[in-house]
């Protein structure tokens, strides 16, 4: 073989290498509890501490979940997606057996102190716990038991098109929800930049909302964007010059 062959065949090696690491991978199965809650179509569970609204418009449809304190890690778990089976072998009659259902973090459910942690207070620390959208709750369990115990892993979010940015706030403080994240699901930093200015590091205001005071208004905007795991993706010019507050834009990449 030819010395430039082989050189090649060692840079797409090492190419391929660096590719893969970038991809989220399943997680172990661990064991916790799941509720639900917002009526049999959702309609209660969306503007949820995540920050995406009405999760029908922003690409998260009706599989979602409400975590407890031990999981929502401060927001940073939000957009993480989540396969939940029912724990049939925890002696409970109220598991559909052989059905899974993978959801997305989207909401936070708060401690209930009044309640025990065995008796109403599930979300209470340390307890990990799921309170999904009654639709999505259904595909595990019986509707009359409430509560089950599950089985959960953390797994790649697979999304249908493009991360998408809306740009929210005003001119001189913008506050940009990024949605539909795929791979790790959840954002771990953002940068900013206007086509006249460096990358500017925004801050994490709530949920998956991210804030600049940068005075981009007649500039077009670009952003990179981290995800937990450490895949970063960059996004030139995903608003054009014209944006305005209120605005979506959505890119041609995706996250593995």
């Amino acid at each position: 073989m030819a010395k430039n062959n082989i050189l090649v065949l060692l840079i797409l090696s090492i190419c391929n290498v660096f590719i893969n690491v970038g991809a989220f991978s399943p997680s172990g199965w661990y064991s916790a509890h799941a509720t639900f809650y917002g009526n049999s179509d959702a309609s209660g569970t969306m503007a949820g501490a995540c920050g995406y609204g009405n999760t029908y418009t922003t690409g998260y449809g009706v599989a979602t979940a409400a975590l407890s304190t031990a999981l929502f890690n401060g927001g940073a778990s939000c957009g993480q997606c989540y396969r939940i089976v029912c724990d049939y072998s925890a002696d409970t009659q109220f598991c559909i057996k052989g059905t899974s259902i993978t959801v997305t973090a989207s909401d936070f459910c708060p401690p209930n102190w009044s309640e025990p942690s065995d008796d109403g207070g599930w979300c209470n620390p340390p307890r990990q716990h799921f309170d999904m959208s009654e639709p999505a709750w259904l595909n595990i369990g019986i509707y009359v038991g409430g509560i089950v115990p599950v089985l959960y892993q953390r797994v790649p979010c697979k999304k249908h098109g493009g991360v998408r940015f809306t740009i929210n706030g005003n001119v001189y403080f913008l506050l940009v929800l990024i949605t539909n994240v795929g791979g790790a699901g959840s954002i771990q930093s953002v940068q900013i930049k206007g086509s006249n200015t460096n990358w500017i590091t925004m801050a994490c205001n709530w949920g998956s909302n991210w804030q600049s005071n940068a005075y981009l208004v007649g500039q077009s905007i670009s952003f990179k964007v981290t995800t937990s795991d450490g895949e970063e993706q960059t996004f030139p010019n995903i608003a054009n010059s014209y944006w305005g507050i209120g605005q979506t834009f959505s890119s041609l990449v995706q996250f593995s």
